[in-house]
């Protein structure tokens, strides 16, 4: 099972950019999927997330304005993010409780993504 974050890039203070993570491999269900993000010299922080069953929780710093959703048929997870500010700066990183079809007993484990930069400049 792997994630694969893509969407990441340069963009001025206000614009927005769409990013996205995709589960593959052996998987037999997908539980909670997040996004974190890591700024140089801090901690990762979690951003934002949304169980199997479509409810979203926000860190404060981006209420209203990204959006997390997903695709459960393509095992997609997505992060809309519009009016961005220079300190939403970071690497994005996808993360997902998977269980998969090859370790017995099943049971949920995490998974993330290699990350995604994200810069806000102008």
């Amino acid at each position: 099972v792997q994630l694969v974050e893509s969407g990441g890039g340069l963009v001025q203070p206000g614009g927005s950019l769409r990013l996205s993570c995709v589960a593959s491999g052996s998987i037999f269900t997908i539980n909670a999927m997040r996004w974190y993000r890591q700024a140089p010299g801090k901690q990762r922080d979690l951003v934002t997330a949304i169980t199997s069953g479509g409810i979203t929780s926000y860190a404060d710093s981006v209420k209203g304005r990204f959006t997390i959703s997903r695709d459960n048929a393509k095992n997609t997870v997505y992060l809309q993010m519009n009016s961005l500010k220079p300190e939403d700066t970071a690497v994005y990183y996808c993360n997902a409780e998977i269980m998969d079809r090859v370790t017995l007993p099943r049971r949920m484990k995490d998974y993330w993504g290699q990350g995604t930069q994200v810069t806000v400049s102008s």
